[in-house]
């Protein structure tokens, strides 16, 4: 498996709707919330209104990315760099959401996009990685962990018991 991170372009649209749409069959939340916050299926406007680039109700500039495998040619997940934290993404959210599509979990995939998504982190300046799960996500916890994640605290957020680690990177 060989992965990439890529900005959304016109020539992924279908890998873009392959992946959605599997994803909303399941019925689950998609995560990152950025992939989202906009209908896909108006592709032009999903694709031109993606990223956050002020501070806006609540948002703070973000950079998003999907994860491509080059060898199959599909969209197996998507991460979501927030440049700096606020107050209520210090708390839940962190700098980096991520997500992988239902049919491509159990095969490492997040830990490796997480990787890539540091090494985007560091091109953009940030060397100290927030990043937060649900304790009971056992696979996001062991891949942050895996990326030098280290587990500072664990807070409630409405009822759900959220890991806190904070990754450096070098």
């Amino acid at each position: 498996m060989k992965l990439c991170l890529v900005k959304l372009d016109r020539k992924y649209k279908k890998h873009l709707n392959d992946m959605m749409e599997e994803w909303y069959s399941t019925g689950e939340k998609i995560i990152p919330y950025a992939i989202r916050r906009l209908d896909f299926r108006d592709f032009d406007y999903y694709m031109n209104h993606l990223e956050i680039k002020d501070d806006k109700e609540g948002f703070v500039p973000d950079s998003t990315f999907f994860c491509l495998d080059e060898e199959r040619d599909i969209f197996v997940g998507a991460v979501n760099i927030r440049h700096y934290l606020n107050n209520s993404l210090l708390l839940n959210g962190g700098h980096i959401g991520d997500g992988v599509r239902p049919s491509e979990r159990r095969k490492g995939v997040a830990t490796k996009m997480i990787g890539l998504a540091l090494e985007e982190c560091k091109k953009i300046g940030i060397n100290k990685v927030l990043m937060v799960c649900d304790k009971e996500n056992i696979g996001s916890s062991k891949s942050i962990q895996y990326n030098g994640g280290i587990l500072e605290n664990e807070v409630i957020v409405d009822g759900i018991v959220e890991q806190r680690f904070w990754i450096e990177i070098e």
